[in-house]
């Protein structure tokens, strides 16, 4: 019959798995991630235009929202030079206006050359001016009515008659009950049209209704009336492109709005949105390599990737633990039944003598003296073994819970050491054991437990040897504050692999000296004693040559 053999079950299988799991959750986890932050970026490269182009506009509203309407404040007075003055200011701080045409105006129930006329209601040029950036200056008077060799061409006059005819129709049906609504000013006041603005100055309520009474009312020829009209002539182009987020656009460009680009490259992305008001004919167009895009879609999957490697890393760690614990338990499980099965047999062997010995003396009827102190030899022996083997159990669990005190005494190190060696060549008569001290009488300390390190040692060193190189070598010596315990020996040695392990609990050395009777429990029971009494071991060994023991503790007198 098969004997069964106790395995334990380590499950590095289920521990592969788990890595190869989240090996292939972190790859999938870095493709979707690197595939949601670039359409992310996509995305964002057709959303942020708007900020772009809110802040390319941001000076066309200053000047719509602002500086336009200063012209009301005039009331109507503006002459050439006052007008001069206003223009340089606009010239200087918007660059995307490049002329204006001032229209100096009157009204009057009169006929006015070259004006419009509704009912009694005239409106009409006095004089109209031109300003440009560096414009010479017998260009800027365009028409005055009082010089007949200047003339109100229809060029000259197409803004001003739109204007015009608005405001007449405005004051004919005008309710001078009303203030003006925010509608009339825009739609009366304002002429949009692509690539200018014309504005009239708004006149108070007082003077619309003054204007009402000359269209309705037939009067003497009346006082002439001034008001003020500009239009403002705009130039896209020179709009300053405000590129908030160079991340995502790499060229920014004003473009017709019927612009298509030619460029058939699949590595641009290209995209556009249109102007307003003035610029309406006109379209930001966006354009950015995928290369350059590539390089904000890394920027910002460098700080996911830098999580999902500490995410991986955790988890690989976790894995790396659970492979670990399996491992040293796995280990221990090994020692524990090895120990099991030593101590079993170290208990079994002395207790099967004992038995047989007890049967023999049960079974026989007359026991000569010779077969008395045989059997009694053989009972003492045995028990003496099982007595050594439980108190060596329990020293070392009184040890590892600090459940003993040391006792210290002044040991005369020569007595001590004679009476060890005595000990040995009685119990082994062929082993050399030799014990060599250099300079001292005296030494304080646990004579029990200093004993019990010296026997662990030299039983090792008999156990482990071959017959005929039982020898054992013992040197003591002081150095400094330190007393030095050397013991050298000629066996057969220990595996490199095995000298870190030596002093672990329950380890043993595989080797033909140790198949049978060894617990591993004597040098870890050594260097628990050694550490208590706060001192340290150390080994050196070449396999087949020999071992060499080096134990350091404090010297006291």
């Amino acid at each position: 019959m098969q004997e069964y053999q106790y395995i334990y079950r380590k499950n590095f299988t289920l521990v592969i798995i788990f890595l190869f799991l989240i090996t292939s959750a972190m790859a999938g986890a870095f493709y979707l991630a690197y595939n949601l932050t670039s359409k992310y970026v996509e995305n964002e490269f057709a959303s942020q235009k708007i900020d772009v182009l809110e802040e390319t506009v941001k000076p066309y509203n200053d000047f719509f929202q602002n500086k336009i309407p200063e012209i009301s404040f005039y009331q109507g007075y503006l002459d050439s030079a006052q007008t001069s003055k206003y223009i340089d200011t606009v010239f200087r701080k918007f660059q995307f206006v490049e002329r204006v045409i001032f229209y100096d105006t009157e009204i009057s129930n009169h006929i006015i050359p070259h004006g419009i006329r509704l009912k009694n209601f005239s409106m009409g040029p006095k004089s109209v001016y031109q300003f440009g950036r560096d414009m010479p200056k017998d260009s800027i008077l365009l028409y005055e009515s009082i010089h007949p060799d200047t003339l109100f061409i229809i060029k000259t006059g197409d803004e001003f008659n739109k204007m015009a005819i608005k405001f007449s129709g405005f004051i004919e049906l005008a309710d001078t009950a009303k203030a003006l609504s925010d509608d009339d000013r825009f739609n009366v006041f304002y002429s949009i049209r692509s690539n200018r603005i014309t504005f009239m100055n708004i006149p108070r309520r007082e003077e619309i209704k003054i204007y009402k009474d000359l269209m309705y009312q037939k009067k003497p020829s009346s006082p002439v009336y001034e008001m003020d009209m500009l239009t403002f002539y705009l130039n896209p182009l020179k709009l300053e492109i405000i590129n908030s987020h160079p991340q995502l656009y790499q060229h920014i460009s004003i473009k017709p709005l019927v612009y298509e680009s030619l460029d058939n490259d699949s590595g641009i992305m290209e995209n556009d949105l249109p102007l307003s008001g003035p610029f309406s004919d006109y379209k930001l167009y966006f354009s950015s390599g995928k290369d350059f895009l590539r390089k904000e879609v890394n920027s910002r999957f460098m700080p996911i990737a830098a999580g999902l490697f500490i995410i991986y890393f955790v988890l690989v760690l976790i894995g790396y633990l659970i492979f670990r614990n399996l491992n040293i338990n796995s280990k221990l499980f090994k020692l524990q039944y090895d120990f099991i099965n030593n101590l079993t047999h170290e208990f079994k062997t002395p207790v099967s003598v004992i038995k047989i010995a007890g049967n023999n003396i049960r079974s026989s009827s007359n026991l000569s003296d010779r077969e008395r102190l045989h059997y009694g030899k053989i009972l003492d022996e045995e028990a003496d073994k099982l007595n050594d083997l439980m108190n060596r159990l329990l020293s070392f669990a009184q040890i590892e819970n600090k459940a003993i005190k040391l006792k210290p005494e002044s040991i005369n190190l020569e007595i001590f050491c004679q009476n060890m060696v005595d000990s040995y060549q009685l119990k082994y008569p062929g082993f050399d054991i030799e014990c060599e001290i250099d300079g001292l009488v005296y030494f304080n300390s646990d004579p029990v437990l200093l004993g019990s390190i010296f026997q662990n040692l030299i039983d090792n060193a008999y156990k482990y040897s071959n017959p005929d190189k039982r020898i054992v070598r013992i040197n003591i010596q002081k150095v400094r504050n330190r007393i030095i315990f050397i013991f050298t020996d000629q066996g057969i040695g220990i595996p490199e692999k095995d000298i870190k392990n030596i002093f672990k609990k329950f380890y043993r050395v595989q080797n033909q000296y140790n198949q049978q009777g060894s617990v591993g429990l004597g040098l870890a029971f050594c260097a628990e004693l050694i550490k208590f009494m706060n001192g340290t071991i150390t080994v050196k060994s070449i396999e087949g040559k020999g071992t060499e023991f080096r134990i350091e503790l404090p010297y006291e007198i």
